[in-house]
């Protein structure tokens, strides 16, 4: 199935990797590649929960890529709404039975893009809750678009870390926001139009903490296909054993008529 983007005959391709790392038993990432939604969620709170969490978020994203019309800001966010209330009643429910502790918790981070128009132009909406990523890379160059909910971002704001101490902070796990962990999702977007070219990298914190940024460029750089771009990252993250999940999407939007692997849409 091919999807003209507007007026200038573009297509979406894609590129999917997921893996448990290496040093996990179950793989508690979760993944949607479904146009015009595409996710990433990295769930907590214990190998059932954290998963149970993730594919919530999941599959309330899912019911709106199976819409007609264009994706808003708050089809977004009342999606992540009911995914967070459902993910509350499930632990609710959980924490009631025998040996599961009232201090249970469970949520998940997600990230992605939803492609959507504004005055009839292509657009990403960039989404983010939580230190999963969002990346663009064009023109050679790799730009983090989405901005971290953690603690440790939060010191390189307040100018007490640098960037590169951020990698390896003994706190670096610890994020400020989620899905499911509160009443309310707070949600940070952001709106690009769509670029002839570009490619969009959605990633879990399981990459970062494995690959620089320079060797994620090099990769998105020199391999063209968006599966085996995700492939070749996935490889370079969990060579050795990875300590956390990863998962990897690639999103390219190119011309129709332009050679390329992957699915289209």
């Amino acid at each position: 199935m091919t999807q003209p983007i507007e007026r200038e005959r573009m297509l979406t391709q894609w590129g999917v990797a997921t893996d448990t790392g290496g040093r996990r038993s179950v793989n508690e990432d979760a993944v949607l590649a479904q146009p015009p939604v595409f996710v990433v969620a990295d769930g907590m709170g214990g190998h059932a929960r954290g998963d149970m969490a993730s594919r919530t978020v999941v599959a309330a994203l899912r019911e709106l890529a199976e819409r007609a019309e264009p994706i808003g800001r708050s089809d977004v966010e009342d999606a992540l709404d009911r995914a967070a209330q459902e993910i509350r009643a499930t632990m609710a429910a959980d924490t009631a039975t025998p040996f599961a502790g009232p201090e249970s918790v469970a949520g998940t981070t997600v990230a992605g893009a939803v492609r959507t128009e504004r005055d009839g132009v292509a657009h990403w909406l960039v989404l983010n809750v939580g230190d999963s990523r969002v990346y663009r890379f064009a023109e050679g160059e790799l730009r983090q678009v989405s901005v971290d909910h953690s603690l440790v971002q939060e010191m390189v704001d307040a100018g007490t870390l640098s960037p590169a101490a951020a990698r390896t902070h003994p706190r670096r796990n610890v994020i400020t926001r989620a899905v499911g962990t509160s009443d309310e999702v707070e949600v940070d977007f952001w709106l690009l139009p769509i670029e002839p070219g570009e490619r969009l990298l959605l990633c879990t914190d399981g990459l970062i903490g494995e690959l620089e940024d320079t060797e994620i460029a090099e990769v998105l750089a020199n391999e063209p296909d968006p599966s085996r771009a995700a492939e070749e990252l996935l490889r370079r993250a969990v060579t050795g054993g990875a300590n956390d999940n990863v998962t990897v999407v690639v999103v390219d939007a190119v011309a129709d008529d332009a050679p390329g692997g992957g699915a289209a849409a």
